[in-house]
């Protein structure tokens, strides 16, 4: 049977579109992706136009589909509060010169990335009544902790005053309450709108001592905090911790190993920590009464860890279309190109399982930095008249789409390397750039 929405809900899948200074400077310890290209020379237009191309796919299989526009970069504020002022030439070559690796953490657009924007709680799990949207603090990683402020004023733009949406401000950001947002949490339910349970995941307790490895960046005390603020049913929350396997093979955060929509998750069976019976058994402890979970697991026989972390099959968009009976599964193009992956993909439809479609979409250039479709999408579940009370021009038209296209034509450059980043003139060129965009969207 299709799955039933509650209240005429929908979930509005929030795209965050790619930002003029798009770079590969390799500055996030643990992804694998982003460290192996660091360096290489990027192609920013490309980029934002293949997620104007994924913004169309979603539109095409029937989503509602909202834009999450890039922020402002580079931060000269932090050069400065770092000690390189002066003239705009002389602050950008001293930089380069002597702290390489701040400059290009100012230049980030690693904002494009939605899905570490914050974590989100329906309104029909919480008790304030509300959408319930924390900004991520991202304090692990110097370029991401740069991000949270203005993220909230880019969130703040998407809701009009009337709006049904709590917006709380990141966590303080200290390490015991370091958090990435929706990449490391998970919402489940029997259908759109209807109550369900949800799903924080963590690498570490807080005040841990530092393991060997890649970092663990979210902390538990973090999502327990969240769910405390979001006012989450204690019965109906999870914490699961991620196995260090999959840290240490590249999954920085859960959504390159694991994926969920509704009452469906799809993940690796090294994902996490208690293995995958003991989690699939909990999962269903805290449903009971509500809905039964329906698990979509992969095995490392058939798909061992580093080829779904090299493909980033996990880090695909789970959605359901309306009337369907089962779900989509939209992944990256480099599935195809991984002989596992690939294989797996193709018989997935066939499989009894929960997923009956999969789609394919280029988004190559945020693939090359580390980030696939999963990790360029937040999801807003909305009933309809919260989305009533959505800023209109935030949400994706075919129309709106093809005005961002001309404006990223005109204003985007087609290559940056990393000494273009001591180039005063791409400060001026990003600021053209993004005030393009923010004319088409009306700010």
């Amino acid at each position: 049977m299709p799955y039933l929405p509650a209240a005429d809900s929908v979930e509005m899948i929030v795209i965050g579109l790619v930002g003029p200074s798009h770079n590969y400077a390799g500055l996030s310890l643990g992804n694998v992706a982003s460290a192996h290209n660091a360096g290489a020379v990027s192609n920013p237009r490309a980029a934002a136009l293949q997620s104007l191309d994924l913004m169309r796919a979603l539109l095409g299989q029937g989503q509602s589909v909202g834009i999450l526009l890039p922020l402002p970069r580079p931060r000269l504020d932090m050069l400065s509060a770092c000690g390189f002022t002066g003239p705009l030439p002389q602050q950008l070559s001293a930089a380069r010169a002597q702290a390489p690796g701040l400059l290009a953490a100012v230049w980030s657009a690693s904002a494009m990335w939605a899905a570490n924007a914050g974590t989100v709680s329906p309104a029909a799990n919480s008790a304030h009544g509300r959408v319930q949207i924390s900004a991520a603090n991202l304090m692990s990683m110097l370029h991401r902790s740069l991000e949270h402020t203005d993220t909230s004023a880019r969130l703040r733009g998407l809701f009009g005053p009337g709006a049904s949406a709590d917006l709380h401000s990141a966590l303080p950001a200290t390490p015991d309450l370091s958090d990435e947002g929706a990449a490391n949490h998970m919402s489940l339910s029997g259908g759109p709108g209807q109550r369900g349970v949800e799903v924080f995941v963590y690498g570490r307790e807080a005040s841990a001592p530092h393991e060997p490895g890649f970092p663990a960046r979210q902390s538990r005390l973090a999502g327990e905090v969240i769910a405390r603020r979001h006012g989450l049913d204690p019965a109906r929350t999870v914490h699961l911790r991620q196995s260090r396997t999959a840290i240490d093979a590249g999954a920085f955060h859960n959504d390159v190993v694991a994926v969920s929509c509704l009452d469906a998750v799809f993940y690796h069976e090294d994902a996490f920590a208690d293995g995958p019976e003991a989690t699939e058994d909990t999962l269903r402890a805290a449903a009971r009464g509500l809905f039964t979970p329906q698990f979509e697991r992969v095995n490392r026989a058939d798909v061992p860890l580093t080829d779904a972390i090299r493909s980033y099959l996990f880090n695909s968009q789970l959605f359901w279309r309306p009337g369907a009976e089962r779900l989509t599964l939209l992944v990256p193009a480099e599935v195809h190109e991984t002989a596992s992956t690939a294989r797996f993909v193709a018989g997935l439809p066939s499989r009894d399982g929960p997923i009956g479609e999969v789609v394919t979409v280029d988004v190559r250039e945020s693939m090359r930095n580390g980030g696939g479709p999963a990790c360029l999408r937040l999801r807003i579940p909305l009933t309809g008249a919260e989305r009533a009370g959505l800023n209109p021009g935030m949400l994706a038209t075919p129309e709106r789409l093809t005005a961002l296209e001309a404006a990223i034509t005109a204003t985007y450059r087609d290559r940056i390397s990393p000494e273009d980043l001591a180039d005063p003139s791409l400060v001026d060129d990003c600021a053209r750039a993004v005030a393009a965009l923010e004319a088409v969207c009306g700010g």
